[in-house]
């Protein structure tokens, strides 16, 4: 599974929120420290506001910060905003020649999506937060 530019964005951003939820950091600084684009930052982190999952903060010293619970977000509440990651038919062809072939690839194809979206499902920020911090140990 290839993710959108935006997707990548937000999980990002959330994750760096999630870290320390009483923080409020400014788009712009999430965008140099990731490197991407604060114009695209924006767009996301409204999403993501839209969602509930942050808080804008107006004002001097404003910025954004976590508002969702990090023990029952998931990456998939998250790339599901920006991806649409239903499972359904890959496409191979199911009439013809290529019929039996097409559905058995259709069949896999829709259980790996299966995996990955429960996958997904499966891990939430602090879980990710937590792995994050053992790796830098």
């Amino acid at each position: 599974m290839r993710l959108q530019k935006a997707t990548q964005c937000a999980l990002f951003a959330v994750l760096e929120l999630a870290k320390d939820p009483q923080h409020q950091i400014s788009a712009a600084d999430i965008a140099d420290k990731f490197g991407i684009s604060a114009n695209h930052l924006a767009k996301v982190m409204r999403d993501l506001a839209r969602a509930r999952l942050v808080e804008s903060m107006r004002g001097a010293g404003g910025g954004y910060r976590f508002s969702g619970n990090a023990k029952r977000v998931t990456l998939y509440d998250i790339v599901s905003l920006f991806e649409d990651i239903d499972t359904h038919d890959a496409g191979f062809p199911q009439t013809g020649d290529e019929a039996d072939i097409g559905l058995a690839l259709n069949r896999v194809m829709t259980e790996i999506e299966e995996i990955a979206v429960s996958t997904l499902k499966s891990i939430t920020l602090t879980t990710l937060l937590k792995q994050m911090e053992r790796a830098s140990l």
